[in-house]
């Protein structure tokens, strides 16, 4: 019981960093193409200036949370993915030099430069998002020991010994970018006014049309890839909530969006985001991480779980813990709440 607990407060801690530090990502995506002026740039940037590290304080608590409630998977994945963990590590860097060193250098190469970090780093960000949730669900060539190795990319097939990048888990790097380029287009566009909250909003609905298409085709290449998804949704008929949830919340974006109702959907989108991820975790439950070798070398919830003692007191604690960190959460976004004018200095 309580490893299926900590399984879903796992899901919770990566869905609530997705939705938080998304629309982020999703406005450094979206920089170069809203950002015509000067004005319109230091806007952007305003908008997601008070808030935009602290929602980065979700991926270390899940990290957090995964070591201490499954310290066999996290040594296994975290030692497996060494090399896109450590790209990882430099992107989140890059953009942070991006969004803060723009605000203190009043020269225009400078702030070309660094507004062109902010991006770069957004964009390879919402991909390798993307195509790490992929790896989870394809799975990774484990051996008995529960170790493995997986280079950044081999032939681009979808095998027994595949790469981090192949053409699935491109896949999923591209559902990850377009899907967080709706959600910061519509966070733009309700944090802002005028003709920059328009074509937000516009961009938004490019995106759309976009993400119905490869969340559709990811969909059909996860079948292809990794039948076994959909066990847990032949078993469990009521799972079929979610990929209706998905599709519910998805047309909600476009109808909110053209309705003009843009904090609807902006919800809207935050509820796609985390139904898309309720479904893949929903799929692989009790799998926490499948061996594309053999399903004996699987990592479950059975053998990689902390012992029952340290899950227990863990929980307590936990719930303190997401208690203060949601005051803060709560405090933060209401102190910066209404539009964004563009005189935001770091």
């Amino acid at each position: 019981m309580m490893g299926f607990i900590w399984f879903w407060i796992v899901a919770v801690m990566i869905a609530a960093y997705v939705v938080f530090d998304g629309f982020d990502l999703g406005v450094g995506i979206l920089y170069p193409f809203l950002g015509r002026s000067e004005q319109d740039r230091a806007t952007l940037i305003q908008s997601i200036g008070p808030v935009w590290d602290g929602n980065e304080v979700w991926l270390l608590a899940g990290g957090g949370t995964l070591f201490f409630a499954f310290p066999q998977l996290y040594a296994s994945s975290f030692s497996g993915f060494y090399l896109p963990l450590i790209i990882v590590l430099w992107l989140l860097i890059m953009r942070g030099l991006g969004i803060e060193l723009r605000g203190h250098i009043e020269n225009d190469l400078w702030r070309t430069l660094f507004g062109g970090l902010f991006t770069i780093s957004s964009i390879l960000l919402a991909v390798f998002y993307g195509a790490a949730l992929a790896n989870v669900i394809r799975g990774v060539p484990l051996d008995a020991q529960h170790n493995f190795f997986l280079p950044l990319w081999t032939n681009w097939q979808v095998g027994p010994h595949p790469g981090i990048l192949d053409w699935y888990t491109v896949i999923g790097g591209v559902v990850a970018l377009v899907a967080l380029a709706m959600h910061g287009g519509l966070w733009v566009a309700l944090k802002t006014t005028g003709d920059l909250s328009r074509r937000a909003s516009q961009a938004a609905g490019i995106a759309w049309i976009a993400v119905c298409v490869i969340t559709l085709v990811s969909l059909v290449a996860t079948i292809a890839v990794q039948p076994l998804s959909l066990h847990n949704y032949r078993s469990w008929p009521a799972l079929d909530i979610v990929p209706a949830a998905v599709v519910l919340s998805l047309g909600g974006v476009e109808i909110f969006r053209r309705m003009e109702k843009l904090l609807q959907a902006f919800l809207a989108s935050c509820a796609y985001l985390i139904f898309m991820l309720v479904g893949a975790a929903a799929g692989l439950y009790p799998i926490l991480l499948p061996s594309s070798s053999s399903p004996q070398t699987d990592l479950t919830i059975a053998n990689s779980q902390a012992g029952p003692y340290t899950l227990h007191v863990g929980l307590i604690w936990w719930i303190i813990g997401m208690a203060l960190a949601g005051g803060y959460f709560v405090t933060s976004y209401w102190m910066f709440r209404g539009k964004a004018e563009g005189h935001y200095h770091i």
